[in-house]
Formats: structure tokens, C-alpha cells, sequence
């Protein structure tokens, strides 16, 4: 801390340290800083700092040395120069004003007597003074940021003393002076609040000059223009405002209402947002200025900035919370937040081009902010009922409001329900009082039709509407007295069906006109009801044509027509529709929902006018005058579907009378009327006229049939029906774009109902016709696809639906309203093609109808037969599509309901439900399910019919439904099937009529199979006739006969045998044709089945090996299936039969029961036998190891394949000649085969084999050859010469190393059983041969080569010792360093070959040196050799130097190890080599050798060589030979 050399970090973090060691011991901390603290002597800057730290950390301890500090601090100002210096002591200036200030006002909680606070305010005033006069003027901005931190806590401190006060008040403007730059901004404004803060705190009032100068830069911070203010500085800055509105809250609310009417959009959102944070902080001398701050608000209330709308929203907001709306002048601001809807509205009509979206979102947020203003308004804070009611009620009619209409019922229903706890608890209530000023409120009849019309919603769960007829039902007083009563009862229950789910609008709307009829005659004044009508039509505009609002007003509008007793007013205002529509928005739908409704009560009043006004208007004349005013004129379309509404809710003891003459001719009339042109009647496709008649023409069938008066003859039936077709028939097949199909389906169906009754051949010509019009169209999404629009999308597919649904309820009620069942069969049969169809959507539509057919509380005709239209539609319980499936299941289970059967219903319901599943297997399962249960109810009459369905099912159907098909037949046949004794040969012959096709369909001929099985379990004998009648081809189905074929005991053995001779026959000239492979299938089904082989085994198992080495290799060719269709499963693959493989499986599964018979034993190889034999290039060792598995206990058996095989050894098929001699080459190794059978043929045909150009051939010779010697060692002796000369020809054969490996082997076997003299003539050359594998690469053969090379020695023999000895010389090399080969194996049988050798070179002394090897532990490689050679130095150098010689062929070895160990071997010789022989040394070369040997990849190698050219350059030194 003394070493003035120290960092200036290291000295801020030396004083930061000490101010938290003074929490430990603050006395000793404090000596040390003020020891480097001296008057008149510039202290380090971070003893300043410590100080400064310490008074505001230890404000109790620092006190007591504050006057001390400050006096030294006082002596120092003048010499601090240095900026830094400066900001320092301002910083010190800070924190001690802030200790010293602290101290002033709580002194009191300081442990020690109360000091004399004023001689420290002293020094602080001296100190401050000297900076605001000698620095501030000068001061740079770091400087002034330092002294603006430190100049709101001093100025705080100074206005404690009275003395100071003014000196310190004076420095304030200074301070807004700094108000330039962001950056110091925030500071300004903190030692402003301390300023204002303080002067709170001693009650001291600011001059006015100060305080609005205050005012003036605090508002400019808040209202910063053009970059916004600094989140911190703004918020310091609206605390500020805070104080002073305590402070001074009237002066404040005269600025601000000053400031206010400036024009400047900044300005206004800043006053209001402090206004708000000051009434949302509840000041209490606020409050006596609520009026100002009302007038404030007013001042800005024409605004049309969007900013400030949203703060007046908020304020007001705010001001309704805190309870500072005053009853007289706060009505005015309520009205203002309701304004702001119409504002919206009216911004949004006459957009601005330019930036029309800006401003819709700016609107949107006012209108969001006005709606959360609403939302969270108290109606009940002090003040709000007076001002609210009831001029609040002012807001429910304008259509502008609607929005708004959820939180303004809510008030309402508040303000009302609080009135009423009030006149329950209280004598009189004061709550609300009706005083309306000069505010207009609505009518009774207003609210009642614009509620009425507002409840429609709450159908649809909207809050809006559910509002409303809650309100209603507590404003029956306020709407009319008499109304009191019968509301207090029909409207609970109208709210019932509303409580917790949505209910049918068509159900919601019919309560609400029936309640409006029941008030209209409750109340019973025409002049109410007139007005009530006015009212209605007021409300036109008010709603959008398509809303549910807008339907309803003109239903109530004409219910309330209805209920008028004034004819006069109800004919004017008929006629008033009439002739201007426009007024109702859409004209149509207005004027036919009006005049509907009214014709309840005025049938006569609205036919009357309305043949007048066709009297005397002129539709041309008033089409063209629409078409230059404007203004749109009823049409005689228009017209036509009036009177088709005023017939559906005419009365109906009324209507009949005068259908045919007022209504139905009118229609017709003006049908006819649109149809011509200049007189002359054509086709006219306008839709719009195709789809009025034909809704006037619905409502009219619907309208009679209602009448329900059976005497009553609808004489324009036949012609209607005409027209409804010919309209259908215009529609395109290809697409679905307008819903004339939907409507006319639905006007054949109504008018079909009505009398006189159509014939059969017209029911089925107009359902043929129909469904030849729907059922075709395109897929639905392709439909879809011609949409332009996702609307339009939506369209097609609720055209669609609605299209199917009438087709289906059109079939069903010409079906069922006839009492003939075969009249009935016969209409349904018009769907059973598209029930089949190949494409799924005209199934699902034929299905989807076909439910609507059968299902729900059908009654059909005693004798309506169900076998067929079963058979039809249950397999189809398992379709592609969920929809299918399920209408296929409630179409089944209908049929039982249709016959009365009464089934599980739950269980079935339950199952049915499970068809969602995509599972093909679940759907399978439950389909099952649904047949056990259903099959036994089928009558047994009906059965034959069933099971022809079935069957055509099973020929055309797809894949999942055939397989239900065959479950579903199955089962019936299962569980009736003993009953079908007089059925029996006519079920038989459909099953085999339909056996030729389904013999294609490999699933269905399985289920044909399994019937007849199941038939012939009830009736074998019958079935057994007929079926060994049928032929056997060679697919699915012919494996299943051959089976069962193989299932008769008395059968199997002969089909067994006529097998073989037919195969024997096809493999005489040993070439596997295709119909051999046909056999060898056949076998295979038939042996699979456990045929016993007993008999057979021998000639089955030659000719099939045979057959598998005669199709090793090939392809199938074309067999005789190959032109047959084949049905793949979903997700199979076509697979190409492998000849081969095909045998070979036959093979196995003869083996495998072989094995069971006890015939044959596994395989050593296992399952990889099969895959070994069926490969070209790995047969014969499959061959070896069938051969192996051969049961040799079993001599017969052996004996007869030894037998029939023999003949493959001399084969003309080189692979079954290979297969031969693969096979005894095994054989040939057993002595009681060589005992039992002939294989002396064998061995001379093995011989001549050993000499064939196929290497695998030879290979297999030789092997044969070798296993000669364990199977007859006497056969060797016997024809040692043959055998030799064929071996060791092998040798020879470097190409394959496979037969060079075969015969060092089949050489080791044979040598083993021979003399000296026997090999004698050979010895030299089998020597010779061997040595030439002690390197090569497979392990395999060098292992043979070196334990060949062992056995040889015993074979030397006086005439080739010395030559077997100058061989191992040679060969020594190879021995040693193979000691380490990667194969142990090999490094073992070096030892062992060693241990054979060395007697030959007369070196018995290293047999201690190799006594080493067989320790656990082989010795290390350099000591092995080092001991090695120092041995053999000691007893022959020469053999030492042709180690030497022979050595460097090694050092290029492929193995690392071999390398590593010829250049350490290589280093013993040169260390034991005589001077003489180091002499001979090529030196040059062995040195360029292990040179290169250092760079080998191999880090033993390397540091092998580095020994050794150590060891070299050694021993040349002690022979005094140069290097």
C-alpha cells in the first residue's frame, strides 16, 4: 500500500480489500487510510476511495472521524490538478454527504452522544462550495458527471441548515443546466428526486420560479422528442412528479393543465401518463383536484391521435378504479370509452389509401383498449351507479356497439341486481336514480328487439348473446309490466338448455319467436306491437346479411307481423316488402322469412297482396329500372320462393284448399314465365331459378305432407318429380360445384311420400337415375381439388355430404314404403354393383347409403330374404376404408333387426367400434367376432344363397375382405354346417364351379380348401369322392392337395414311389429339368407332412443330392406355371425360384426326417450344411459334411447310396462328378465301410479323379486319397506307388493352394503307414516340395509343409540322411524364426521340428537352448538367438554363417515379427561369428540393409536393427575392420 511503484489496479483492489477487513477490525482499518491521509499533501487515489467506502459502508463507526477527514479533505482540493483526482474527491463529496445525511436524520439510532452535526454540514458546505465555484464552470463532461452524482446528496444535506438553504436551492438551476446528453441524464434527474426528496422532509417550499423550471425540464425528460427517453431516467423522472404532486398538487394540476393544450402528441401522452401513475398512487391532497384532472382529460378527448386515445383510455380506466369520477362532470368520460367503437367504425369506412393497414392496427388497439377499460370497469366504486344510470342503457341499441355489448350487459346486470339487494335490505333505494339530462333513452320496444335479436348467439355459446337474454330476464318491468309474470316463468326455462353446452340453433330460435309471440299477446296493444315493428325494421342495417342475427330479425319481424291484429298496417307493410325489398338487406331470404311467418296468421292477407303485386308489377320493366337506380326489385324467382315459404307455415287446415289454384299454379305459372324467352318456352339452366323452384316446390311437398290428410291427391306429383330430374340429370359427372342434385334429391323424396302411390318401375327408374348421377362423381378430394379456395373447398365437400345423405334417405323411404319384399329386393339390387365396385369411394358412398338403408327402426315385409344381402355386405366389415367398414357392420347387423332378430346389441355396438382400427389383423378379429354371433341366426333356407355371395366374394373381392369372406363362410358353415345334408351336393357344386378361378386367388383356394375339410367333417365320404378327382398343379393350391394326398396312410407310400420313379427318369441323363424340380416340390409337401422314408431312403437321397448338384447354378426356365396369374399379399415380393435352393430344401427336410427315423445324425455344420451345399463354390464341403451325418451304424442303408452314388464318379456332369468325390472322400475314411462295401473301384476311380483339370475335383480326390489311410491302411501299402504319384502331383498345383494344402496332408496320412524304402523313390522329391511352404502366406499349408517336414526325417533312411541333412541347414532359418510366428501353432511345431533336426547336424548340445521353449513364458527372441548362436558358434561356424546368408531374404518378410526376429537372429550371428568369418562380411550391403530397417514402420524392427548395427560396427572395430 506504501510502494508508490505499485499498479493502479493493484491499489483499487488494496483499498477495496480494506474496507471489507473493517467489518472485522474498522479502528485499525481506519489508522492505516488516515495515516495516508495528510493536510496539504495529495493523497493515492484509492485512499480517497477507501475513505468514501467507508463512511456510507460504516456510517455508525465513520462518523466520529468525519470532521477529521473533512478538515484534511478541505486542505487538499487546491492541489488535486489531475482530472481523475477531481472526480475522486467528488466521489468522497457524495458519500459523505450521503453518511453525514443519514447521520442528521437518524441520530437518534447512533450508539454514542449526538455530535454536532452542523460543524460537519460546515465542511461539506465549504467543499461543495469550492467545487461549484473553482471546478464546475470548467469542468469536462467525465468531471461534470462526477459532481452531478455528488450534488443532489450535498444539496440534500445543505437544506437542513437555514443558512445554507439559499445557497443550496441556488445551485438547482445549475443541475438542470445538465440535462444535454443521455448519458448523464439519468444522473440529473436521481440528485433531482434527492433534492425534492429532501425538501419534502424539512417542508420546504421551492420558489414558484424554481419549481416550474423543475416542472418544465422533468416533463421534457418524460416527453423527449425525436429519440425516446431512457427507460431508467423516465421512471426517475415520473417519481419526481410523484413528489411534487404531493408536494403541490394544485400548482402541478395548472402546469399540466398549461402544458395540455399545446397540440403536440408527446406532450399529451406524457401529462396523461403521470396523471394516471399520480391517481393510480392515491395521493390523498390529490383528490381535491379531481375536477382539474377531469377538465385536463376533456381538454385532449378530441384527439384523434391514436397515443393519446389509448392514455385517456387508460387514465380513465385508472380514474374509475381509484374511484376519481365525479358524478356531475364524470358522465362525459364513460361516454368517451363507448365513443371510441363508433370512431373506430367510422375511421374504417373511408380508409386512407396510403396506409390504410397502419391505421386499422392503430384503431384496433383502441378499440382493444376501450374493451379492457369496460371489462374491468366497477360499476359499484362510489360515484359510478349516479353516473352511470341509466344513461348507460344508451349504448345497447346503436349497432356501433356491438362489441362492446359483453361488458355492457355485464354493468347493466350489476347495476340492476345491486338495486334490487338494496330495495330487499332498504325501505327505499338511493342507489339509482333515474335522471337522464339530456340524454335520449331507448324505448321498451328498442331493447326488446334489439336483445331479442342479440340472444340468437347464445346458441352458438357466444358470451353476447347468453348477456342478453340475461338481462332480459331481469328487465320485464323496464320492457312492459304485463310482462313481469309470464318472463318470471319462461324465461328460467328458456335458460335451461343454455346451461354448460351449445343446443341446436334451429331449436334455439323457435323458443325465442315462441316467446316473442307469447309477450305479444300477453301484452295485447296493437299501437306496442306497430312499434315493436318499426323498431325491427330500424335494426336492418345493423346486422350482416349471412349472420344469425340478421336471419332471426326477419323471422321475429314477421312473427311479429303475425301477432298484429291491424290487418290495414299488416297489408301496408307487406306491400311496403314488396315493392322496395332493398331495405332488408338481402331481399330473398328477408322478404320469404317475413312473409312466411306472417302467413301463420294472414294466409289470406299474404296470398292477396301477393297476386296483386304479380298483377300489377313488370318484372322486365323493374329490372331494368334496378339496373339504373340502383336499387334491386323483387324477381318472379324471388316470388316463386315466397310462395313455397308462405306454404310451409300457412295453416295447414288452410293450405290444402287453396294449394293447387293460389300456390302451386303461381309457382308454375312463374316457372314457365322464366323459362321463355320472347314467348317461346326452352331449357333454362339458370341456377339460381332451378334452385328456387325447387325449394318452393320442397316446401310445398313438406307443407302437404305435414297436412296429414290421407284423402287429400297431390295431382302435380308426377310432373313435379319430372322437373326434379330433368335438373338432375343436367348436372356434370364430373364435378360437384352447385347443390341442385341435394335440393331435388330431397323434393323427389318429400313429394314420392304423397299420394297417388308411384309404380315399381317408377321407383326404380328415378333411384337408378339417381344413383347413376351421385355414386360415379370423382374421389372427393379430387371434387375439392376444383376449389379455388379453402372456403370453396369446404363448399364442394358439404355439397357432397349433403348429397349422399339425401340419395340414402331417398332410397330409404321408396324401399320401406313398399310392401313387397321382392319390390323391396329389387330396388336395393340397384346398389349391388357400385357395393363391389373397384374404387373404394364409390364403395364408401354405396355403403354409406346402403346404412342409411338398413338402419333405424326399419319395418320390411314378413318375407324379405337376408342370406343374399348378407353374404354381400359382411365381408366388407374389413374394407380399406374405416367408413366402409362401419357401414358395412350397422348395414349387417340392420338386417337381423329388419327380420327381428334381436341380437347382443351392446356387444355388437362395442365390436363395431373396434373397425376404426387400421389393424388389418384387429379388423379381421372382430369380424370374426360379429360372424360367431350372427352365423347361427341365418335361416336355413337362405344359406345356399349365402355362400354364393361368398364365393363371388371370394373370385373378386380385395385381399382383407376375401379373407373375411372365407372367416364368415367358415363360420356359418361351422355352426349349420351338419344341417346341409339336402343342400349338400348343390353347395359342393357351387364350391367347384368357382374352383377355376379361385385356383388363382392362392388366400381364397385356402378358404375353398378349409370348406370342403369342414364340410367333409360333417359328410367325408361325399366330399372325398369328388375331391381326389381333381388334378395337381405345381402352385399354392396343388402343395395343399399334395399334403392332403400325403395325409392318407394308404396313399403316401405310393405317391412316394411314383415320385421317385418320375425323377429317376428326369436324371438319367444328368441334367435337372424343370419338371424334376416340379417333383422334388411335390416330395417336399409330401415328406413334410411326416411320410416315413424308411424304405425309400437310399433312392430318395441319391437322387435328390443328385438333383441339387445338377442345378447348382442355375436358373429356373420357364416353367409351366409361368403364364398363371399370381396374387401377391400386401408387402410381399416377387421372388425368382432358385432351382438349387429348391432341391436343397427337399434335401433337408428328407434329412430332417431321416434324423427322426433314425436314418441320419446332425450335421457338424448345422443349419449352414444346407446353405454350403446350395452355393457353387462351397458344395463340396456341404457334400463332406452330409457325408459325415451319414448314419454308418445304418449298413444297409450306407451301403445301397454307396451303390447308387457310384455312378457320379464317373458322371458327365462335372458337378455331380465333384458331389461324388466329395462324398467318398468321407466315406473312405470309415474301415467298416472298406469292410462291408466295394470301394476298391472307388479308390482307382479317386486316383483318376486326383488328375482331373478341376481343382475342387482334384482336391476332393486327394482328400478321398489321404482318408484311405484311416479307412484301409492295408489298401495303401497295396497301392503306395498309385496314391504317391497322384499326391504329390498336387504339390504341384501352386495355383490353388487348397489342393497343395490337401495333399501335404493326405502326404502326412500315408507317410505315416510307410517305410523308408517305401518313399525311398520319392523322398527327395516330397522334400524338396515341402520346403517350398514353409513361407506361405496361408497358415494352413505351412503349418502341414512343417509338420510334413517332421515326419520326413524318420523316412531318411541311409541313402538321404546327408541330403535331408544339407536340407534342414537350408530350412534352419525358416524353423528359428518361425518360432515367433503370428500362429502359435506354428511357432509350436518349429520346436517340435528342431527337436527332430538337430541330430542330423550333430548339435545335440542346443537341445538345453530349446529346452527353453517349452517353458510358460517363451523366452525373449534376442536371448533365445544370443544363447542359440553362442552355441552353435562353439560348435559349427558354418552353419552360423548360413544363417547368416540365408537371412537377409527375411528382412522383406510381410510379417513384422518375422522381420523383427531375422534382423535379431541376424545380430546373435554377427556377435558369435569368428574374426575370420567377420572378415567374409559384406558389410556394405548388411549395412544398407539394417539402415533401411531403421525406417521400418514396425518400432521393434527399428530398434532391432539399431542393435545390430551396433553390434556389427562393434565387432568390425575388434577385428580392426574399417565399416
Amino acid at each position: 500500500m506504501r510502494d508508490n511503484n505499485m499498479l493502479r489496479e493493484i491499489r483499487m483492489l488494496a483499498g477495496e480489500v480494506l474496507v471489507s477487513l473493517a467489518a472485522h477490525d474498522f479502528n485499525s482499518v481506519m489508522y492505516e487510510v488516515q495515516s495516508n491521509f495528510r493536510i496539504l499533501e495529495l493523497p493515492d487515489e484509492f485512499v480517497v476511495l477507501a475513505l468514501a467506502e467507508l463512511a456510507t459502508s460504516y456510517v455508525s463507526q465513520s462518523i466520529p472521524f468525519m470532521m477529521m477527514t473533512l478538515l484534511t479533505m478541505q486542505t487538499m482540493l487546491r492541489l488535486a490538478e489531475d482530472e481523475r483526482m477531481k472526480g475522486t474527491f467528488c466521489i468522497a463529496l457524495e458519500k459523505f454527504s450521503k453518511a453525514i445525511y443519514k447521520y442528521v436524520n437518524h441520530w437518534r439510532d447512533f450508539p454514542y452522544p449526538r455530535l454536532d452535526a452542523n460543524r460537519l454540514s460546515d465542511k461539506i458546505f465549504m467543499l461543495f462550495w469550492y467545487i461549484m465555484e473553482k471546478w464546475a464552470p470548467l469542468a469536462s463532461p467525465m468531471q461534470t458527471l462526477s459532481i452531478v452524482k455528488a450534488h443532489g446528496p450535498t444539496v440534500s444535506l445543505l437544506l437542513h441548515r437555514e443558512d445554507f438553504r439559499g445557497y443550496a436551492l441556488g445551485q438547482v438551476p445549475w443541475l438542470l443546466n445538465q440535462y444535454k446528453d443521455k448519458e448523464i441524464d439519468f444522473h440529473v434527474t436521481q440528485s433531482l428526486k434527492q433534492i425534492l426528496t429532501a425538501a419534502v422532509l424539512y417542508d420546504i417550499g421551492l420558489p414558484r420560479s424554481l419549481r416550474r423550471s423543475i416542472f418544465i425540464n422533468l416533463l421534457q425528460q418524460i416527453c423527449r422528442a425525436p429519440e425516446p427517453p431512457v427507460k431508467e431516467n423516465e421512471m426517475k423522472a415520473s417519481s419526481c412528479f410523484l413528489i411534487l404532486a404531493h408536494s403541490n398538487p394544485g400548482e402541478l394540476m395548472e402546469f399540466f393543465d398549461e402544458q395540455v393544450r399545446s397540440n403536440n402528441e408527446a406532450i399529451r401522452v406524457g401529462i396523461l401518463t403521470l396523471l394516471r401513475l399520480a391517481v393510480n398512487a392515491d395521493e390523498p391532497r390529490l383528490r381535491d383536484h379531481i375536477i382539474s384532472i377531469e377538465r385536463t382529460v376533456k381538454i385532449v378527448m378530441g384527439d384523434l391521435s391514436t397515443k393519446v386515445r389509448n392514455s385517456v383510455l387508460l387514465l380513465i380506466q385508472t380514474m374509475c378504479e381509484k374511484s376519481y369520477i365525479e358524478a356531475r362532470e364524470g358522465w362525459p368520460l364513460i361516454d368517451y370509452v363507448f365513443s371510441q367503437f363508433a370512431t373506430l367504425n367510422r375511421n374504417l369506412e373511408k380508409p386512407v389509401k396510403t396506409n390504410f393497414h397502419e391505421n386499422e392496427k392503430e384503431e384496433e388497439s383502441v378499440r382493444e383498449t376501450s374493451l379492457e377499460v369496460l371489462k374491468t370497469l366497477d360499476p359499484l366504486v362510489i360515484g359510478m351507479p349516479q353516473v352511470l344510470w341509466p344513461r348507460i342503457l344508451t349504448f345497447v341499441v346503436p349497432a356501433e356497439y356491438t362489441e362492446a355489448l359483453e361488458p355492457l350487459f355485464s354493468i347493466i346486470r350489476i347495476l340492476i341486481m345491486a338495486e334490487e339487494k338494496k330495495q330487499h335490505s332498504a325501505k327505499e333505494s338511493t342507489a339509482l336514480v333515474v335522471s337522464t339530462g339530456a340524454v335520449k333513452l331507448p324505448s321498451p320496444q328498442q331493447l326488446l328487439a334489439r336483445l331479442l335479436v342479440i340472444s340468437m348467439p347464445a346458441s352458438l355459446g357466444e358470451l353476447r348473446g347468453a348477456g342478453a337474454i340475461g338481462l332480459l330476464k331481469i328487465l320485464p318491468e323496464i320492457i312492459h309490466p304485463k310482462l313481469v309474470d309470464l318472463w318470471k316463468t319462461r324465461l328460467p326455462e328458456l335458460l335451461q338448455p343454455l346451461e354448460g353446452k351449445n343446443i341446436s340453433t334451429v331449436l334455439w330460435e323457435t323458443m325465442l319467436l315462441q316467446l316473442l309471440k307469447e309477450s305479444l299477446w300477453k301484452i295485447s296493444d296493437v299501437a306496442w306491437t306497430i312499434q315493436l315493428t318499426q323498431d325491427f325494421k330500424q335494426q336492418m342495417g345493423s346486422y350482416s346479411n349471412n349472420s344469425t342475427e340478421k336471419k332471426f330479425l326477419w323471422k321475429a319481424l314477421g312473427t311479429t307481423l303475425a301477432c298484429c291484429q291491424d290487418s290495414d298496417f299488416v297489408n301496408s307493410q307487406i306491400k311496403e316488402f314488396l315493392t322496395a325489398p332493398n331495405q332488408l338487406g338481402d331481399q330473398r331470404q328477408g322478404i320469404t322469412s317475413i312473409l312466411g311467418y306472417c302467413a301463420e296468421n294472414h294466409l289470406d292477407i299474404v296470398l292477396k297482396v301477393l297476386k296483386t303485386f304479380q298483377n300489377q308489377e313488370k318484372f322486365f320493366m323493374n329490372r331494368c329500372k334496378s339496373l339504373f337506380s340502383g336499387k334491386k326489385s323483387l324477381t318472379k324467382t324471388d316470388v316463386m320462393v315466397i310462395y313455397g315459404a308462405v306454404a310451409l307455415h300457412a295453416p295447414k287446415k288452410q293450405l290444402l284448399s287453396r294449394l293447387n289454384q293460389d300456390i302451386i299454379s303461381q309457382v308454375l305459372s312463374l316457372h314457365g314465365q322464366c323459362s321463355q324467352v320472347l314467348g317461346m318456352s326452352v331449357m333454362n339452366k339458370d341456377m339460381d331459378l332451378q334452385m328456387s323452384f325447387t325449394r318452393s316446390i320442397t316446401e310445398i311437398g313438406i307443407a302437404v305432407q305435414d297436412a296429414e290428410d290421407q284423402g287429400f291427391q297431390f295431382s302435380y306429383k308426377e310432373m313435379l318429380i319430372g322437373y326434379m330430374l330433368d335438373f338432375i340429370r343436367d348436372e356434370p359427372l364430373d364435378s360437384l360445384a352447385s347443390p341442385i342434385r341435394w335440393k331435388a334429391l330431397i323434393a323427389i323424396r318429400y313429394l314420392s311420400k304423397l299420394k297417388p302411390q308411384l309404380s315399381l318401375q317408377d321407383h326404380l327408374n328415378i333411384l337408378e337415375e339417381n344413383i347413376r348421377r351421385l355414386l360415379p362423381l370423382p374421389p372427393l378430394e379430387n371434387l375439392k381439388s376444383e376449389g379455388q379456395t379453402d372456403k370453396d373447398k369446404e363448399h364442394i365437400q358439404f355439397l357432397y355430404e349433403r348429397s349422399m345423405d339425401a340419395l340414402g334417405k331417398l332410397l330409404k323411404t321408396m324401399m320401406w314404403d313398399n310392401v313387397n319384399a321382392e319390390d323391396c329386393q329389387e330396388m336395393f339390387n340397384l346398389l349391388q354393383m357400385w357395393l363391389v365396385s373397384q374404387k373404394e369411394w364409390e364403395r364408401e358412398r354405396a355403403f354409406q347409403i346402403t346404412a342409411k338403408v338398413l338402419t333405424n327402426d326399419i319395418e320390411a315385409p314378413e318375407n324379405f330374404k337376408i342370406g343374399s344381402l348378407l353374404g354381400l355386405l359382411a365381408p366388407h366389415s374389413c374394407d380399406t376404408l374405416p367408413t366402409i367398414r362401419q357401414a358395412a357392420a350397422s348395414s349387417t347387423i340392420g338386417l337381423f333387426y329388419i327380420k327381428g332378430i334381436h341380437l347382443e346389441v351392446e356387444r355388437l355396438q362395442g365390436l363395431q367400434e373396434g373397425l376404426e382400427s387400421d389393424d388389418v389383423q384387429v379388423q379381421i378379429k372382430i369380424s370374426s367376432k360379429i360372424a360367431k354371433i350372427v352365423s347361427k341366426f341365418i335361416p336355413n333356407e337362405e344359406i345356399l344363397m349365402f355362400l354364393e355371395e361368398m364365393l363371388d366374394g371370394l373370385e373378386s373381392l380385395n385381399p382383407t375382405c376375401t379373407k373375411a369372406c372365407g372367416i364368415w363362410m367358415i363360420t356359418v358353415l361351422k355352426q349349420q354346417g351338419a344341417a346341409l345334408e339336402d343342400q349338400l351336393l348343390e353347395i359342393l357344386g357351387t364350391i367347384y364351379h368357382h374352383m377355376p378361378v379361385l385356383r388363382q386367388k392362392e388366400e381364397s383356394f385356402q378358404f375353398i380348401l378349409e370348406a370342403i375339410s369342414q364340410i367333409a367333417s360333417f359328410h367325408m365320404d361325399t366330399v372325398v369322392v369328388n375331391l381326389l378327382q381333381k388334378p395337381l398343379p405345381f402352385d399354392r393350391d396343388t402343395k395343399t392337395l399334395w399334403k392332403a394326398l400325403a395325409e392318407k396312410p394308404a396313399s403316401s407310400g405310393k405317391l412316394l414311389q411314383a415320385l421317385i420313379d418320375k425323377l429317376e427318369t428326369e436324371l438319367e441323363d444328368d441334367i435337372a429339368r424343370v419338371e424334376a424340380i416340379s417333383v422334388a416340390c411335390a416330395m417336399y409337401e409330401v415328406i413334410s407332412m411326416g411320410t416315413s422314408v424308411t424304405g425309400l431312403y437310399p433312392e430318395l437321397f441319391t437322387l435328390l443330392l443328385k438333383l441339387v448338384s445338377c442345378t447348382l447354378g442355375q436358373k429356373m426356365l420357364t416353367c409351366p406355371w409361368s403364364h398363371r396369374r399370381h396374387v401377391m399379399q400386401q408387402g410381399e415380393q416377387q421372388q425368382i425360384p432358385d432351382p438349387c435352393r429348391l432341391s436343397t430344401a427337399t434335401l433337408k427336410c428328407l434329412q430332417a426326417q431321416a434324423m427322426r427315423e433314425g436314418l441320419a445324425k446332425e450335421s457338424d455344420e448345422g443349419d449352414n450344411l444346407w446353405t454350403l451345399l446350395s452355393s457353387p463354390s462351397t458344395h463340396h464341403i456341404g457334400v463332406c459334411s452330409l457325408a459325415r451325418s451319414m448314419a454308418v451304424w445304418q449298413h444297409g442303408v450306407i451301403l445301397d447310396i454307396m451303390e447308387q452314388l457310384l455312378s457320379s464318379l464317373t458322371s458327365s456332369s462335372e458337378n455331380y462328378r465333384i458331389t461324388g468325390a466329395a462324398f467318398f472322400s468321407e466315406l473312405m475314411k470309415e474301415p467298416i465301410l472298406w469292410k462291408h462295401g466295394n470301394l476298391r473301384n472307388v479308390l482307382i476311380l479317386m486316383d483318376q479323379s486326383a488328375w482331373d483339370s478341376n481343382a475342387t475335383l482334384r482336391q476332393m480326390a486327394i482328400r478321398g486319397l489321404g482318408n484311405t489311410a484311416s479307412g484301409a491302411p492295408h489298401k495303401v501299402k497295396k497301392h503306395k506307388q498309385l496314391m504317391l504319384e497322384s499326391i504329390i502331383r498336387g504339390l504341384y498345383h501352386l495355383a490353388r493352394t487348397e489342393v497343395v494344402c490337401e495333399s501335404l496332408k493326405a502326404l502326412k496320412k500315408i507317410l505315416e503307414l510307410l517305410t523308408d524304402r517305401d518313399v525311398s523313390f520319392y523322398f527327395k522329391e516330397i522334400v524338396l516340395q515341402t520346403r517350398t511352404f514353409f513361407e506361405d502366406e496361408q497358415d494352413d499349408v505351412r503349418l502341414t509343409a512343417i509338420f510334413l517336414f517332421e515326419d520326413l526325417a524318420p523316412l531318411t533312411g541311409r541313402r538321404w540322411k546327408i541330403f535331408f541333412a544339407e536340407e534342414i541347414k537350408k530350412s534352419l532359418i525358416s524353423f528359428l524364426l518361425h518360432l515367433w510366428d503370428p500362429n502359435p501353432k506354428i511357432g509350436v511345431a518349429c520346436r517340435d521340428v528342431l527337436m527332430v533336426c538337430i541330430p542330423f547336424l550333430g548339435l545335440q548340445e542346443l537341445y538345453g537352448v530349446l529346452d527353453r521353449l517349452l517353458d510358460q513364458d517363451l523366452p525373449r527372441a534376442r536371448d533365445f538367438y544370443r544363447q542359440f548362436c553362442v552355441k552353435l558358434a562353439k560348435k559349427n561356424q558354418e552353419i552360423l554363417w548360413i544363417l547368416h546368408t540365408h537371412s537377409f531374404t527375411f528382412f522383406t518378410s510381410t510379417w513384422e515379427v518375422i522381420r523383427s526376429a531375422a534382423v535379431k537372429l541376424t545380430d546373435a550371428v554377427v556377435l558369435n561369428l569368428t574374426s575370420q568369418y567377420v572378415e567374409l562380411l559384406d558389410r556394405e550391403q548388411l549395412t544398407t540393409r539394417l539402415q533401411a530397417l531403421r525406417q521400418d514402420p514396425c518400432i521393434s524392427v527399428q530398434r532391432a536393427a539399431e542393435a545390430a548395427l551396433q553390434t556389427l560396427l562393434r565387432r568390425c572395430k575388434e577385428t580392426s575392420i574399417p565399416l
